[in-house]
Protein backbone atom coordinates (compact mmCIF):
# COMPACT_ATOMS: atom_id res chain seq x y z
CA UNK A 1 0.00 0.00 0.00
CA UNK A 2 3.08 2.10 -0.23
CA UNK A 3 2.86 5.66 -2.31
CA UNK A 4 6.12 6.35 -1.81
CA UNK A 5 7.14 6.59 -5.66
CA UNK A 6 3.62 8.90 -6.27
CA UNK A 7 2.68 12.06 -5.05
CA UNK A 8 -0.53 11.19 -2.77
CA UNK A 9 -3.56 12.32 -4.90
CA UNK A 10 -6.32 14.52 -2.86
CA UNK A 11 -9.80 12.77 -3.74
CA UNK A 12 -12.16 15.22 -2.28
CA UNK A 13 -11.39 18.98 -4.05
CA UNK A 14 -13.73 22.22 -4.50
CA UNK A 15 -16.53 21.70 -2.52
CA UNK A 16 -16.15 18.12 -1.27
CA UNK A 17 -12.87 19.05 -0.04
CA UNK A 18 -13.65 22.75 1.71
CA UNK A 19 -16.49 20.83 3.84
CA UNK A 20 -13.87 17.84 5.01
CA UNK A 21 -11.70 20.54 6.41
CA UNK A 22 -14.21 22.62 7.69
CA UNK A 23 -15.40 19.26 9.64
CA UNK A 24 -11.49 18.78 11.09
CA UNK A 25 -10.96 22.69 11.85
CA UNK A 26 -14.33 21.72 14.24
CA UNK A 27 -13.02 18.50 15.57
CA UNK A 28 -9.65 20.60 16.38
CA UNK A 29 -12.01 23.05 17.99
CA UNK A 30 -13.98 20.67 20.29
CA UNK A 31 -10.54 18.72 21.02
CA UNK A 32 -8.85 21.88 22.33
CA UNK A 33 -11.98 22.63 24.35
CA UNK A 34 -12.01 19.49 26.18
CA UNK A 35 -8.71 19.17 26.74
CA UNK A 36 -7.97 22.63 28.11
CA UNK A 37 -10.92 21.80 30.82
CA UNK A 38 -9.82 18.68 31.95
CA UNK A 39 -10.73 15.92 30.09
CA UNK A 40 -11.62 12.16 32.11
CA UNK A 41 -8.93 10.06 33.17
CA UNK A 42 -9.98 7.15 30.87
CA UNK A 43 -8.15 9.79 27.69
CA UNK A 44 -5.25 10.23 29.86
CA UNK A 45 -2.52 9.40 27.37
CA UNK A 46 -3.47 6.39 25.02
CA UNK A 47 -3.01 6.49 21.18
CA UNK A 48 -6.32 4.77 20.61
CA UNK A 49 -8.45 6.98 23.17
CA UNK A 50 -6.78 9.39 24.67
CA UNK A 51 -3.91 12.25 23.71
CA UNK A 52 -1.58 10.40 21.82
CA UNK A 53 -4.45 10.06 19.50
CA UNK A 54 -5.23 13.80 19.71
CA UNK A 55 -1.37 15.04 19.33
CA UNK A 56 -1.39 12.92 15.54
CA UNK A 57 -4.35 14.51 15.30
CA UNK A 58 -3.24 18.01 15.29
CA UNK A 59 0.48 17.24 13.91
CA UNK A 60 -1.05 16.20 10.76
CA UNK A 61 -3.79 19.23 10.79
CA UNK A 62 -0.68 21.65 11.13
CA UNK A 63 1.38 19.82 8.42
CA UNK A 64 -1.48 19.88 6.02
CA UNK A 65 -2.78 23.65 6.16
CA UNK A 66 0.70 25.27 8.27
CA UNK A 67 -1.61 25.79 10.81
CA UNK A 68 1.18 26.61 13.99
CA UNK A 69 -1.61 27.33 16.53
CA UNK A 70 -2.47 22.75 15.44
CA UNK A 71 1.40 22.23 15.72
CA UNK A 72 1.68 23.69 18.56
CA UNK A 73 -1.79 22.13 20.00
CA UNK A 74 -0.03 18.71 18.99
CA UNK A 75 3.24 19.86 21.32
CA UNK A 76 1.21 20.32 24.34
CA UNK A 77 -0.69 17.07 23.99
CA UNK A 78 2.09 14.96 23.21
CA UNK A 79 3.93 16.27 26.46
CA UNK A 80 0.59 15.52 28.56
CA UNK A 81 0.48 12.23 27.05
CA UNK A 82 4.30 11.49 27.77
CA UNK A 83 3.86 12.86 31.32
CA UNK A 84 0.21 10.67 32.12
CA UNK A 85 1.75 7.31 30.80
CA UNK A 86 4.89 7.79 33.04
CA UNK A 87 2.49 7.87 35.89
CA UNK A 88 0.36 5.53 34.69
CA UNK A 89 -0.76 1.78 34.20
CA UNK A 90 2.17 0.01 32.60
CA UNK A 91 0.55 -1.79 29.75
CA UNK A 92 2.84 -2.83 26.62
CA UNK A 93 0.04 -2.30 24.25
CA UNK A 94 0.42 -0.08 20.94
CA UNK A 95 -3.34 0.87 21.30
CA UNK A 96 -3.64 1.62 25.02
CA UNK A 97 -0.60 1.88 26.81
CA UNK A 98 2.51 3.34 26.74
CA UNK A 99 4.57 2.08 23.72
CA UNK A 100 1.47 3.77 21.62
CA UNK A 101 2.59 6.87 23.38
CA UNK A 102 5.92 5.93 22.21
CA UNK A 103 5.09 5.46 18.99
CA UNK A 104 3.02 8.90 18.69
CA UNK A 105 6.87 10.00 19.72
CA UNK A 106 8.98 8.47 17.09
CA UNK A 107 6.31 9.44 14.54
CA UNK A 108 6.59 12.90 15.50
CA UNK A 109 10.50 12.97 15.47
CA UNK A 110 11.87 15.15 12.63
CA UNK A 111 8.27 16.42 12.31
CA UNK A 112 7.40 17.96 14.87
CA UNK A 113 9.34 17.18 17.65
CA UNK A 114 13.42 17.78 17.98
CA UNK A 115 15.36 14.60 18.21
CA UNK A 116 17.79 16.20 20.59
CA UNK A 117 20.74 14.43 21.31
CA UNK A 118 19.50 12.03 23.80
CA UNK A 119 16.48 9.05 22.53
CA UNK A 120 13.82 9.58 24.52
CA UNK A 121 12.25 6.03 23.44
CA UNK A 122 15.82 4.44 25.04
CA UNK A 123 14.31 3.00 28.18
CA UNK A 124 10.59 2.04 26.07
CA UNK A 125 13.28 -0.01 23.72
CA UNK A 126 14.94 -1.56 26.71
CA UNK A 127 11.21 -2.33 28.81
CA UNK A 128 10.01 -3.84 25.46
CA UNK A 129 13.49 -5.87 25.45
CA UNK A 130 12.82 -7.16 28.76
CA UNK A 131 8.95 -8.74 27.93
CA UNK A 132 10.28 -9.90 24.69
CA UNK A 133 12.23 -11.91 26.46
CA UNK A 134 9.90 -13.93 28.54
CA UNK A 135 9.13 -17.23 26.51
CA UNK A 136 7.14 -18.53 26.56
CA UNK A 137 4.56 -15.21 25.41
CA UNK A 138 1.49 -16.10 27.28
CA UNK A 139 -0.13 -12.77 26.53
CA UNK A 140 -1.87 -11.28 23.09
CA UNK A 141 -0.52 -12.13 19.97
CA UNK A 142 -2.65 -9.22 18.07
CA UNK A 143 -2.06 -5.88 16.64
CA UNK A 144 -4.36 -3.82 19.39
CA UNK A 145 -2.51 -5.51 22.93
CA UNK A 146 -0.07 -7.82 21.98
CA UNK A 147 3.00 -8.65 19.60
CA UNK A 148 2.02 -7.49 16.46
CA UNK A 149 1.30 -4.15 18.41
CA UNK A 150 5.02 -3.96 19.69
CA UNK A 151 6.49 -4.91 16.59
CA UNK A 152 5.04 -1.71 14.73
CA UNK A 153 6.40 0.16 17.45
CA UNK A 154 9.55 -1.60 16.75
CA UNK A 155 9.38 -1.04 12.57
CA UNK A 156 8.85 2.74 13.50
CA UNK A 157 12.07 3.18 15.47
CA UNK A 158 14.18 1.40 12.23
CA UNK A 159 17.02 0.73 11.74
CA UNK A 160 17.91 1.64 15.21
CA UNK A 161 19.66 -1.72 16.86
CA UNK A 162 17.31 -1.99 20.15
CA UNK A 163 14.52 -1.63 17.25
CA UNK A 164 15.70 -4.48 15.29
CA UNK A 165 16.37 -6.49 18.54
CA UNK A 166 12.52 -5.73 19.33
CA UNK A 167 11.55 -6.83 15.48
CA UNK A 168 13.24 -9.84 16.09
CA UNK A 169 12.08 -10.81 19.39
CA UNK A 170 8.49 -10.36 18.53
CA UNK A 171 9.52 -12.70 15.39
CA UNK A 172 10.75 -15.16 17.39
CA UNK A 173 7.63 -15.39 19.93
CA UNK A 174 5.32 -15.65 16.86
CA UNK A 175 7.13 -18.33 15.60
CA UNK A 176 6.84 -20.17 19.43
CA UNK A 177 3.12 -19.73 19.05
CA UNK A 178 1.90 -20.41 15.64
CA UNK A 179 0.55 -23.48 14.83
CA UNK A 180 0.80 -25.97 11.56
CA UNK A 181 -1.93 -26.54 10.27
CA UNK A 182 -3.00 -28.47 6.83
CA UNK A 183 -3.93 -25.08 5.43
CA UNK A 184 -0.30 -23.53 6.53
CA UNK A 185 0.23 -21.34 9.76
CA UNK A 186 -2.10 -19.75 11.91
CA UNK A 187 -2.65 -18.50 15.78
CA UNK A 188 -5.04 -19.17 18.46
CA UNK A 189 -6.40 -17.08 20.53
CA UNK A 190 -6.34 -18.66 23.89
CA UNK A 191 -9.86 -18.64 25.79
CA UNK A 192 -7.72 -17.61 28.80
CA UNK A 193 -7.45 -14.12 26.88
CA UNK A 194 -11.21 -13.87 26.09
CA UNK A 195 -13.36 -11.96 27.82
CA UNK A 196 -16.28 -14.16 29.55
CA UNK A 197 -18.98 -13.76 27.35
CA UNK A 198 -16.25 -15.02 24.25
CA UNK A 199 -15.31 -17.99 26.37
CA UNK A 200 -18.62 -19.33 26.95
CA UNK A 201 -19.03 -19.47 23.25
CA UNK A 202 -15.95 -20.52 22.70
CA UNK A 203 -13.79 -22.99 25.42
CA UNK A 204 -11.07 -24.04 23.58
CA UNK A 205 -10.73 -20.35 21.41
CA UNK A 206 -10.47 -19.63 18.36
CA UNK A 207 -8.81 -18.44 15.34
CA UNK A 208 -9.66 -14.69 14.63
CA UNK A 209 -9.37 -13.27 11.02
CA UNK A 210 -10.16 -9.28 11.80
CA UNK A 211 -6.74 -7.22 11.43
CA UNK A 212 -7.19 -5.77 14.79
CA UNK A 213 -7.03 -9.10 16.44
CA UNK A 214 -5.88 -12.10 14.30
CA UNK A 215 -3.98 -13.47 11.70
CA UNK A 216 -4.03 -10.83 9.22
CA UNK A 217 -2.44 -8.28 11.25
CA UNK A 218 0.36 -10.95 11.70
CA UNK A 219 0.42 -11.30 7.60
CA UNK A 220 1.07 -6.98 7.36
CA UNK A 221 3.76 -7.00 10.01
CA UNK A 222 5.69 -10.29 8.52
CA UNK A 223 5.75 -8.20 5.09
CA UNK A 224 7.05 -5.26 6.91
CA UNK A 225 9.74 -7.20 8.70
CA UNK A 226 10.66 -9.07 5.65
CA UNK A 227 11.08 -6.19 3.42
CA UNK A 228 13.16 -4.19 6.60
CA UNK A 229 15.54 -7.22 6.37
CA UNK A 230 15.09 -8.48 10.09
CA UNK A 231 14.37 -11.44 10.89
CA UNK A 232 13.81 -12.63 7.22
CA UNK A 233 14.86 -16.21 7.52
CA UNK A 234 12.04 -16.62 9.90
CA UNK A 235 9.57 -14.26 9.30
CA UNK A 236 8.83 -15.46 5.40
CA UNK A 237 8.44 -18.91 6.12
CA UNK A 238 6.05 -17.58 8.59
CA UNK A 239 4.42 -15.20 6.25
CA UNK A 240 3.97 -17.53 3.53
CA UNK A 241 2.01 -20.19 5.76
CA UNK A 242 -0.29 -17.17 7.29
CA UNK A 243 -1.18 -16.57 4.14
CA UNK A 244 -2.10 -20.04 2.60
CA UNK A 245 -3.53 -20.32 5.71
CA UNK A 246 -5.40 -17.18 5.46
CA UNK A 247 -6.66 -17.29 2.14
CA UNK A 248 -7.55 -21.17 2.89
CA UNK A 249 -10.63 -19.47 5.14
CA UNK A 250 -12.54 -18.03 1.81
CA UNK A 251 -16.08 -18.66 2.12
CA UNK A 252 -18.08 -19.58 -0.62
CA UNK A 253 -18.69 -16.96 -3.56
CA UNK A 254 -22.17 -17.02 -2.46
CA UNK A 255 -21.86 -15.97 0.54
CA UNK A 256 -22.31 -11.91 1.34
CA UNK A 257 -18.62 -11.42 2.03
CA UNK A 258 -14.94 -13.32 1.23
CA UNK A 259 -13.89 -14.15 4.77
CA UNK A 260 -15.49 -14.42 8.37
CA UNK A 261 -14.61 -12.75 11.44
CA UNK A 262 -13.45 -16.06 13.08
CA UNK A 263 -13.00 -19.62 13.13
CA UNK A 264 -14.12 -21.79 15.60
CA UNK A 265 -14.98 -25.47 16.55
CA UNK A 266 -18.29 -24.09 18.19
CA UNK A 267 -19.45 -21.89 15.44
CA UNK A 268 -20.09 -22.48 11.54
CA UNK A 269 -18.19 -19.34 9.66
CA UNK A 270 -20.36 -16.82 8.39
CA UNK A 271 -19.63 -13.10 6.66
CA UNK A 272 -17.90 -10.37 8.24
CA UNK A 273 -19.16 -6.69 8.38
CA UNK A 274 -17.09 -4.61 6.10
CA UNK A 275 -14.64 -2.63 8.29
CA UNK A 276 -11.01 -2.22 9.04
CA UNK A 277 -10.74 -4.28 12.37
CA UNK A 278 -12.93 -7.18 11.20
CA UNK A 279 -13.87 -7.95 7.29
CA UNK A 280 -12.88 -8.22 3.65
CA UNK A 281 -11.39 -4.38 3.72
CA UNK A 282 -8.80 -5.00 6.24
CA UNK A 283 -7.68 -8.37 5.41
CA UNK A 284 -7.07 -6.84 1.57
CA UNK A 285 -5.32 -4.09 2.86
CA UNK A 286 -3.18 -6.51 4.96
CA UNK A 287 -2.78 -8.63 1.83
CA UNK A 288 -1.75 -6.31 -0.61
CA UNK A 289 1.22 -4.74 2.31
CA UNK A 290 2.15 -7.78 2.70
CA UNK A 291 2.38 -9.05 -1.20
CA UNK A 292 4.08 -5.38 -1.89
CA UNK A 293 6.37 -5.97 0.84
CA UNK A 294 7.88 -9.60 -0.53
CA UNK A 295 6.98 -8.99 -4.58
CA UNK A 296 4.31 -12.01 -4.57
CA UNK A 297 1.94 -10.65 -7.44
CA UNK A 298 -0.08 -13.84 -7.17
CA UNK A 299 -1.22 -12.05 -3.59
CA UNK A 300 -1.46 -8.85 -5.17
CA UNK A 301 -3.63 -10.21 -7.12
CA UNK A 302 -5.74 -11.72 -4.47
CA UNK A 303 -5.76 -8.79 -2.41
CA UNK A 304 -7.25 -6.15 -5.52
CA UNK A 305 -9.56 -8.95 -6.56
CA UNK A 306 -11.23 -8.78 -2.37
CA UNK A 307 -10.90 -5.46 -2.54
CA UNK A 308 -12.95 -5.35 -5.54
CA UNK A 309 -15.81 -7.25 -3.97
CA UNK A 310 -15.89 -5.15 -0.52
CA UNK A 311 -16.01 -1.83 -2.65
CA UNK A 312 -19.05 -3.27 -4.43
CA UNK A 313 -20.98 -4.70 -1.21
CA UNK A 314 -24.03 -2.75 -0.36
CA UNK A 315 -23.53 -0.27 2.53
CA UNK A 316 -26.69 -1.99 3.74
CA UNK A 317 -24.91 -5.47 4.48
CA UNK A 318 -21.63 -3.75 5.80
CA UNK A 319 -22.76 -3.53 9.22
CA UNK A 320 -21.70 0.10 8.99
CA UNK A 321 -23.80 1.99 11.91
CA UNK A 322 -21.33 5.26 12.27
CA UNK A 323 -18.36 7.53 10.79
CA UNK A 324 -15.35 5.97 13.28
CA UNK A 325 -11.99 4.62 11.68
CA UNK A 326 -12.43 1.13 13.41
CA UNK A 327 -15.39 -0.09 12.38
CA UNK A 328 -17.25 2.74 10.03
CA UNK A 329 -17.76 4.57 7.56
CA UNK A 330 -14.79 6.93 7.79
CA UNK A 331 -12.59 3.97 8.30
CA UNK A 332 -13.90 2.03 5.00
CA UNK A 333 -13.57 5.45 3.30
CA UNK A 334 -9.77 6.04 4.36
CA UNK A 335 -9.41 1.72 3.29
CA UNK A 336 -10.54 2.30 0.01
CA UNK A 337 -8.77 5.78 -0.43
CA UNK A 338 -5.59 3.97 0.17
CA UNK A 339 -6.81 1.04 -2.76
CA UNK A 340 -7.14 4.22 -4.92
CA UNK A 341 -3.61 5.49 -4.18
CA UNK A 342 -2.21 2.00 -4.76
CA UNK A 343 -3.76 0.83 -7.94
CA UNK A 344 -5.30 4.29 -9.51
CA UNK A 345 -8.28 2.35 -10.08
CA UNK A 346 -11.50 4.29 -10.44
CA UNK A 347 -13.54 1.61 -8.29
CA UNK A 348 -11.75 2.60 -5.39
CA UNK A 349 -12.01 6.30 -5.77
CA UNK A 350 -16.00 5.99 -6.35
CA UNK A 351 -15.84 3.53 -2.87
CA UNK A 352 -13.88 6.02 -1.11
CA UNK A 353 -16.04 9.23 -2.03
CA UNK A 354 -19.22 7.29 -1.34
CA UNK A 355 -17.71 6.19 1.92
CA UNK A 356 -16.78 9.81 2.93
CA UNK A 357 -20.44 10.89 1.65
CA UNK A 358 -21.38 8.98 4.23
CA UNK A 359 -19.51 9.44 7.16
CA UNK A 360 -20.15 13.27 6.75
CA UNK A 361 -23.56 12.26 7.00
CA UNK A 362 -23.29 10.62 10.26
CA UNK A 363 -22.43 14.21 11.96
CA UNK A 364 -24.97 15.64 14.50
CA UNK A 365 -24.58 19.46 14.94
CA UNK A 366 -23.82 19.91 18.85
CA UNK A 367 -23.44 16.10 19.67
CA UNK A 368 -20.46 13.97 20.22
CA UNK A 369 -16.71 15.79 19.32
CA UNK A 370 -17.35 17.78 16.22
CA UNK A 371 -20.31 16.54 16.09
CA UNK A 372 -19.57 12.86 15.28
CA UNK A 373 -21.77 10.87 18.55
CA UNK A 374 -20.85 7.67 19.16
CA UNK A 375 -22.50 4.46 17.85
CA UNK A 376 -21.29 1.19 17.43
CA UNK A 377 -21.99 -1.95 17.06
CA UNK A 378 -22.11 -2.17 21.16
CA UNK A 379 -24.97 0.13 21.08
CA UNK A 380 -26.96 -1.51 18.73
CA UNK A 381 -26.30 1.39 16.13
CA UNK A 382 -28.19 4.14 17.89
CA UNK A 383 -26.10 7.06 18.69
CA UNK A 384 -25.34 8.23 22.31
CA UNK A 385 -24.55 11.46 21.63
CA UNK A 386 -21.70 10.54 23.79
CA UNK A 387 -18.39 12.23 22.81
CA UNK A 388 -15.48 9.80 22.09
CA UNK A 389 -12.51 11.98 21.09
CA UNK A 390 -10.63 8.78 20.41
CA UNK A 391 -8.34 7.69 17.07
CA UNK A 392 -10.27 4.79 16.25
CA UNK A 393 -13.51 4.81 17.67
CA UNK A 394 -14.16 8.39 17.71
CA UNK A 395 -13.17 11.59 16.03
CA UNK A 396 -10.03 11.69 15.75
CA UNK A 397 -9.52 9.12 13.42
CA UNK A 398 -12.60 10.48 11.44
CA UNK A 399 -11.12 13.76 11.23
CA UNK A 400 -7.32 12.29 10.43
CA UNK A 401 -8.94 9.89 7.53
CA UNK A 402 -10.70 13.60 5.98
CA UNK A 403 -7.18 15.17 5.67
CA UNK A 404 -5.94 12.36 3.71
CA UNK A 405 -8.63 12.67 1.58
CA UNK A 406 -8.93 16.49 1.05
CA UNK A 407 -4.90 17.39 1.21
CA UNK A 408 -1.53 16.10 -0.64
CA UNK A 409 -0.08 15.40 2.82
CA UNK A 410 0.19 11.03 2.74
CA UNK A 411 -1.16 9.60 5.38
CA UNK A 412 1.78 7.66 6.91
CA UNK A 413 0.29 7.98 10.35
CA UNK A 414 -2.26 4.61 8.69
CA UNK A 415 0.83 2.68 9.68
CA UNK A 416 -0.14 1.81 13.36
CA UNK A 417 -3.28 0.18 10.95
CA UNK A 418 -0.92 -1.42 8.66
CA UNK A 419 -1.84 -0.13 5.93
CA UNK A 420 1.22 1.71 4.62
Amino acid sequence: MDAATQAWRPILTGAEGSRALEVAHDIARDLQVRYAAGAPDTEAYSLAGGRAGAALFHAYLGEALGDEGAQGAAVGLLEEALEAASEGPRSASLYEGFTGVAWTLAHLTGQLVDPGDEDPNDAVDRALLGLLSVAPWTGDYDLISGLVGIGVYALERLPRPSACACLEAVVDRLEELAEARDEGVTWLTAPDLLPEWQRARNPVGYHNLGVAHGVPGVVGLLGKACAAGVAAATARPLLDGAVAWLLAQRLPPDAGASFPALVAREEAPRSARSAWCYGDPGVAATLLLAARSVGEAAWEAEAIAIARRAAARPAEESGVVDACVCHGAAGLAHLFNRFYQATVEPVFEDAARRWFGRALAYRRAGTGVGGFPVAGPETGGETSGSPDPGFLDGAVGIGLALLAAATPVAPDWDRILLLS
